[in-house]
């Protein structure tokens, strides 16, 4: 995720404060993440740096000054040449589990152990976002459904390898 564009995003529909965009971002996308407050300030420094975003206000209180950001034109422009850019989709072509399992066959380990392990850690995983789909808001079931459908694609890669493990170790380990 950009952060640079969500926090731009957040700020189309007014000026805010670091620390309202902080409250926003995790409220809306920082369930398992919520950003650090100097990210946010850094992140905010780059891109009124950039021209994105200017000052519209300081207040000053009994603390430090706070600084009230607005999103200038070449932010929104920026934001939406973002939203309108498709995601590039990731292979996983590089996949650690792979490896695993190829180094357990070159190395005599037991690469079924491997496999079953991964399983059922997946099978975990999706019990919990089960569950946290079943309480949650509708931001909070898409997320998980993307999530889940994920895993599931990585269990069907799991079964496949593992009715493939003769012969991989034929071709790995010669």
């Amino acid at each position: 995720m950009s952060i640079g564009h969500t926090l731009l995003g957040l700020l189309e529909s007014g000026p805010r404060h670091g620390y309202d965009l902080k409250r926003t971002f995790d409220e809306k996308f920082g369930h398992d993440r919520p950003l650090h407050y100097g990210q946010v300030y850094s992140t905010m420094s780059r891109l009124l740096k950039n021209g994105l975003v200017e000052v519209d206000g300081v207040e000053s209180g009994g603390g430090p000054e706070r600084k009230r950001y607005a999103i200038t034109d070449a932010g929104i422009t920026d934001v939406a040449t973002w939203l309108a850019q498709p995601e590039k989709p990731e292979p996983y072509l590089q996949s650690t589990l792979y490896t695993k399992v190829v180094l357990a066959l070159l190395t005599g380990r037991d690469a079924g152990d491997v496999l079953d392990a991964q399983r059922s850690e997946h099978l975990r995983m999706m019990r919990i976002l089960t569950d946290r789909k079943r309480r949650g808001d509708l931001a909070d079931q898409l997320i998980c459904d993307h999530a889940l459908f994920h895993l599931e694609a990585d269990l069907r890669w799991l079964e496949l390898t593992a009715a493939r493990l003769g012969r991989l170790a034929e071709v790995v380990a010669p």
